[in-house]
């Protein structure tokens, strides 16, 4: 451990930091309200609405700091958005009690599907450049929407745009630090950022006894595990992996496996690989050194573990800072990912179509059955590839 800490004392870096805090920031903006959602769909009390948030925050802290230091690759972790949004439009009816028990049981199957290295065998038989299609269309959305503010807050993004220009022209590695430094700036001189209203009292755990019934099972732990690991450990590995990373599949599944475990009577519900968020600590924007970007992972935990302690906080710090301005500052520190994907995709002749129907797909935002898109541009683009290639003649020698 003292040996991973002086390399991160050496490694870490201003760009890092502020990579990692991008990474909690636009992770929390964008979905902590479903989170509170889904707590409030099982009748949760204010207190277990707060045990939730530290409960996620310090297992999204533990295992992003701790298998990033392990193998000092960018291991970034999240929580399950689709799950969330699963479980608040799937929560009536069942109690605290039944809703943990139904944690406890999603979470000993994901532990499983990564111990058996079953879910490493997928991926592995996903073709590269459907995985680089993938992650180009999980992202795009964030790309998209940051331009479409440019009507509405003209003001506030188009000097953001700017500084990005200006930025990657004359400092490439602090280009985002200073779309982020400026869009407060002039956030705050439109009175915008609103930083007086946060209440800094320390979230406490709340232990929830479990309940385990067969319609918790069906209803919420099956579908929490699917959508889990098709809309978020998949777009997670393949992130990894199209940034250059081939950080060990089947032990990282499992440790968020087992970290779900320990903290889902606390709220935990599943925490699983990040895909938009992890890319921003994989970019060109954290380091220059792909072998110092795990830094930005790790203090993107560090981030997480303070919001997760200070859980009552969180609604006032999301509050603080302008909608705009975290979707322009997400869109423009992911375009060098979505370029470098979509070239990566598109090299190969072969799979070209395939892969534009994965982005394609993947970006639209399908939704079929509560699975969420990235698993049907997989399925759409892999089903483009067997069509293309059945039976082909092989090419004369």
């Amino acid at each position: 451990m003292l040996t991973a800490l002086r390399h991160l004392a050496r490694d870490l870096s201003i760009s890092a930091v502020v990579a990692g805090f991008v990474a909690v920031l636009v992770g929390f903006t964008s979905s902590v309200v479903i989170v509170f959602q889904a707590a409030a769909a099982f009748g949760a009390t204010p207190a277990q609405a707060i045990s939730w948030m530290w409960a996620l925050g310090l297992g999204m802290a533990v295992t992003s700091i701790g298998l990033s230091l392990r193998y000092r690759q960018p291991v970034l972790t999240a929580w399950s958005t689709p799950g969330a949004a699963l479980l608040a439009t799937s929560g009536g009816g069942f109690t605290m009690a039944e809703a943990t028990g139904a944690f406890i049981a999603c979470a000993v199957l994901i532990t499983v599907a990564g111990a058996s290295g079953g879910f490493e065998r997928v991926m592995n038989r996903i073709p590269q450049a459907l995985a680089a299609a993938l992650l180009a269309g999980v992202l795009a959305r964030f790309a998209i929407d940051a331009f479409l503010q440019l009507g509405p807050e003209f003001g506030l993004v188009a000097p953001m745009f700017a500084a990005y220009l200006l930025g990657r022209r004359w400092w490439p590695r602090y280009a985002v630090p200073g779309v982020l430094a400026l869009g407060a700036l002039v956030a705050a001189g439109q009175g915008r950022l609103q930083l007086g209203g946060v209440d800094w009292a320390w979230a406490a755990p709340v232990f929830t006894m479990p309940s385990f019934t067969g319609p918790a099972f069906v209803s919420l732990a099956l579908p929490l595990f699917i959508v889990t690991m098709a809309s978020q450990n998949l777009p997670g590995v393949a992130a990894q992996r199209a940034a250059g990373y081939d950080t060990p599949i089947s032990p990282v599944i499992t440790a968020t496996g087992v970290t779900t475990l320990l903290l889902a009577p606390f709220g935990g519900y599943a925490i699983n690989l990040a895909a938009i968020t992890a890319a921003i600590c994989m970019g060109r924007e954290a380091h220059d050194d792909p072998q110092r970007r795990y830094t930005a992972a790790v203090m993107a935990g560090v981030f997480y573990g303070v919001l997760g302690l200070l859980g009552g906080a969180v609604v006032g710090l999301i509050a603080a800072f302008p909608k705009a301005l975290v979707l322009a500052v997400a869109g423009f520190a992911l375009l060098g990912t979505i370029g470098g994907g979509l070239a990566v995709a598109m090299k190969d002749d072969g799979a070209r179509e395939a892969a534009l129907i994965t982005f394609l797909v993947t970006a639209s935002g399908l939704v079929l059955w509560g699975v969420g898109s990235a698993f049907w541009g997989v399925v759409a683009g892999a089903l483009a590839l067997a069509v293309q290639h059945w039976r082909k003649p092989a090419a004369p020698a």
